[in-house]
C-alpha cells in the first residue's frame, strides 16, 4: 500500500499519529477542546452485545473498573477518557452482553440501563438480530426496527436529555463468519439503525464504512478476523470515531 494512501486514510479518520508521536503526555488533550459548558459529572453508558462485551468481568460493574470494562473499543474509550481528563469526575458503565439482540437489551434495561441515570447512551446493537435469523432465531428488521425504537422512547421518555450514541452494526468482508448469506439482506438492519439515529437525533457512527476503508491498508484478518469481532487494531479505530462522535454531542 502506497504511503500517501495509508496518509490520506489517517487524516480522514482524524487519527492525527503525527501530533501524537511529537506532543507530551496529554498530547490529545487539545484535540478534544472541551467547551465550557461540559459537565464536571457525567455518566456514560455503553450497552450491545460481544463487541461492546469484550470479556468484560460481570462481577465488576462498577463504574471506571478496569476489569468491567472488557478488552474491546469500550476499554480504549474509557481509558483514553480517563487519561486525558484527570479533572473530570465522569463515570463509564458497560453492560454489553455477548449475544444479545435489542429483545434481550429490553428485558434487563431497567437494571442496566434506566436506575444507572445516563447522561450519554451509546448502543451498538444489530449484528445478532441478523446473524441468529440465520440459525433458529425467527426474527426480521422490522422487529429490530421496532423493539430499537420502542427502547429509545422509553429512555427518552424517563431522560429527555439524553444524549444518544448509535453505532452501525457492520461486518468486515474477508473475515471467516461473513459468507454470502449476510447480502442482500443485513444492510436493511444498517440502514434501519441509521434511519433510527436520524429520528432520535443521535450521533451516528458510520463503522461499515470506517471498516471498508480499512480494507484498503490491510485485510480483515488484521482488523476483524471473523469479521465481526474486531481486534486490537479494530477497537481502536472504533475508539477514534466514537470519540469524535461523542465530543461533537457534549461540546
Amino acid at each position: 500500500m502506497k504511503n500517501h494512501t495509508r496518509r490520506k486514510f489517517l487524516k480522514a479518520g482524524g487519527i492525527g499519529l503525527t501530533g501524537a508521536m511529537a506532543s507530551p503526555i496529554f498530547a490529545h488533550a487539545n484535540e478534544l477542546n472541551l467547551n465550557s459548558n461540559v459537565p464536571e459529572k457525567m455518566t456514560v453508558l455503553f450497552q450491545g452485545d460481544s463487541i461492546t462485551d469484550a470479556g468484560r468481568d460481570k462481577a465488576r460493574y462498577y463504574p471506571n473498573d478496569t476489569s468491567g470494562m472488557g478488552r474491546g473499543y469500550v476499554f480504549q474509550i474509557v481509558s483514553h477518557l480517563l487519561g486525558i481528563n484527570p479533572d473530570k469526575k465522569w463515570k463509564y458503565y458497560n453492560r454489553g452482553i455477548s449475544g444479545n439482540k435489542v429483545f434481550q437489551l429490553a428485558n434487563r434495561w431497567e437494571d442496566d440501563c434506566m436506575q444507572l441515570k445516563p447522561d450519554v447512551l451509546s448502543i451498538l446493537i444489530g449484528v445478532n438480530d441478523f446473524w441468529h435469523s440465520l440459525g433458529d432465531y425467527d426474527g426480521t428488521v422490522e422487529n429490530y426496527e421496532h423493539d430499537f425504537r420502542k427502547l429509545l422512547d422509553e429512555t427518552k421518555s424517563a431522560f429527555p436529555d439524553v444524549k444518544l450514541i448509535i453505532g452501525e452494526p457492520f461486518a468486515v468482508k474477508g473475515g471467516t463468519a461473513i459468507d454470502e448469506k449476510w447480502y442482500p439482506d443485513f444492510p436493511a438492519y444498517q440502514k434501519s439503525a441509521g434511519n433510527i439515529a436520524k429520528d432520535f437525533n443521535a450521533k451516528f457512527i458510520p463503522y461499515q464504512k470506517i471498516f471498508d476503508e480499512a480494507l484498503e491498508l490491510a485485510p480483515a484478518s488484521y482488523w476483524c478476523p471473523d469479521g465481526v469481532h474486531p481486534s486490537m487494531a479494530g477497537a481502536y479505530l472504533m475508539k477514534e470515531a466514537w470519540i469524535k462522535g461523542f465530543m461533537q454531542i457534549i461540546n
